[in-house]
């Protein structure tokens, strides 16, 4: 072992330019950083990283890059944190035409809250979406990458708009066609009025395209049954709930048959819910793959709609006014809801932030995702993830854990390992740099420095430009 480190270390200094030799241009050095080694759950001190274009393509000691490389631009951060940049998993875009530009202008405040990465997933604005993901790849539109499922799978006369309509086989053959030439990311199903045998289907069809999929599932199937038949991930955590209860069959059958309402079955799968049933469920759902998106946040600011004012928000001013106009849905609903279907809404709640670290111990992937944009109200987009990723850590989950949920999981996801969740050298230039080390206070990664968006540098005082463009009057 000491022969391999004395070779490592001769290596490394070889590879060192001598003094005077001519260096390598980069378009970005950041020198004496602590980068933040993810996966690992470590620091890494007085390190520089050297960036060409979009890629990171030197990191190192402050040392040994400064002699190898000059750049254009150089950063001193000292005393600062760099780690990659944030992927938020589950946001929408969406409100109909009219609130397109609307829609749009989040992309900017995304990337001052440090998101580098949006897995839009599904709304009635996919065209749009389709364009921007084509014109921020291009550099011509300032956001963050996106990944899109474009319009989702879903049965006849549904409620959301914006989806393919589908009841046959055929026709979901001729939805995956028309997805796979818009050249989705993903497909997302869902099940408000989709026959459980066309979503079974659905999942086959897919699968069997190579194209990963994103669901809510049909009651009528538990969710162990959409695993094994290839569901990707599950989004919301309250689907986890129902696969810890004993009675998750039963009580589906009775929803699907009529003899009991949605919330009546949500109820009864909190009421039933077993940890060492689930314990044992949620390992087999390990060993399918599946993933999960538990949208926390979303299920916290709707469990307590009925005892806080966000009417003061600061992040509303963010929002315009059509899209806070959205907001409204949920809060009149929450509005006619008895004391006891308040306090039911809480006992989930509650519930979730205990199943979190049990699939976390089972294995699940984390997928950091907030359910941010129309009609969700007070989920704000940007600040949204940051607030996500705090209740991992209250729930139970490491700051290292809550942070892969957010850098790693999801490329991981996506297919794009090799490309992001790492500051490393052949990865993607989308970084962030923090005044505080954010494996010792999640916080931390609220207090954000500067953000490297393929490549480019914005620093506080263009973020903070961001931010007052988005304002509204």
């Amino acid at each position: 072992m000491k022969v391999r480190a004395a070779l490592a270390a001769l290596a490394a200094l070889l590879a060192v330019p001598a003094a005077g030799a001519p260096r390598e241009q980069a378009d970005l050095v950041i020198r004496h950083a602590s980068v933040v080694d993810v996966a690992r759950g470590r620091t890494v001190p007085d390190q520089a990283i050297a960036v060409k274009g979009d890629a990171i393509v030197a990191v190192g000691s402050d040392r040994a890059i400064a002699r190898r490389f000059a750049g254009a631009a150089s950063v001193d951060a000292s005393g600062k944190f760099v780690m990659p940049g944030l992927w938020d998993m589950h946001v929408h875009f969406g409100g109909g035409p009219e609130l397109i530009g609307e829609n749009k202008a989040l992309l900017p405040v995304y990337v001052a809250y440090g998101i580098t990465s949006v897995r839009d997933a599904a709304a009635d604005l996919g065209a749009s979406v389709i364009e921007w993901r084509s014109e921020v790849a291009s550099g011509t539109l300032l956001g963050p990458t996106i990944y899109t499922s474009g319009p989702k799978l879903e049965g006849y006369k549904p409620i959301w708009k914006g989806t393919i309509e589908v009841g046959t086989p055929a026709e979901v053959d001729a939805a995956l066609d028309k997805l796979q030439a818009m050249k989705v990311d993903f497909v997302k199903i869902t099940d408000n009025t989709l026959k459980p045998e066309i979503f079974a289907y659905a999942l086959k069809a897919a699968n069997a395209r190579g194209l990963k999929t994103s669901a809510h599932t049909p009651f009528a199937f538990t969710i162990l049954q959409a695993a094994e038949a290839g569901l990707g991930s599950v989004e919301h955590l309250d689907y986890l709930i129902k696969a810890g209860s004993p009675e998750e069959a039963r009580v589906g059958a009775d929803y699907v048959a009529g003899k009991m309402s949605y919330g009546e079955a949500s109820d009864r799968f909190v009421e039933t819910f077993d940890p060492a049933y689930a314990k044992d469920v949620y390992k087999k759902l390990a060993a399918t793959g599946l993933a999960v998106t538990p949208t926390l946040n979303m299920s916290r600011i709707l469990a307590y709609l009925d005892r806080d004012d966000h009417s003061k928000d600061p992040a509303l001013a963010l929002i315009g006014p059509g899209l806070r106009k959205t907001y409204e849905w949920r809060v009149e609903r929450a509005a006619k809801a008895t004391p006891e279907e308040a306090a039911a809404r809480h006992r989930e709640y509650e519930l979730s932030t205990k199943v979190l670290p049990m699939l976390r111990d089972a294995g699940i992937p984390i997928l950091a995702g907030t359910d941010a944009g129309y009609l969700n109200s007070f989920n704000y987009p940007g600040q949204g993830l940051h607030d996500e990723i705090a209740l991992y850590v209250q729930s139970g989950l490491t700051n290292a854990e809550a942070l892969r949920s957010a850098t790693i999981t999801g490329p991981a996801f996506l297919g794009h390992a090799d490309r992001y969740g790492a500051v490393a050298e052949g990865k993607a230039a989308d970084l962030l740099i923090l005044d505080a080390n954010p494996l010792e206070d999640i916080a931390a990664t609220r207090a954000i420095r500067a953000v490297i968006l393929k490549g480019r540098l914005l620093d506080r005082a263009a973020l903070d430009g961001l931010l007052a463009a988005a304002r509204q009057p």
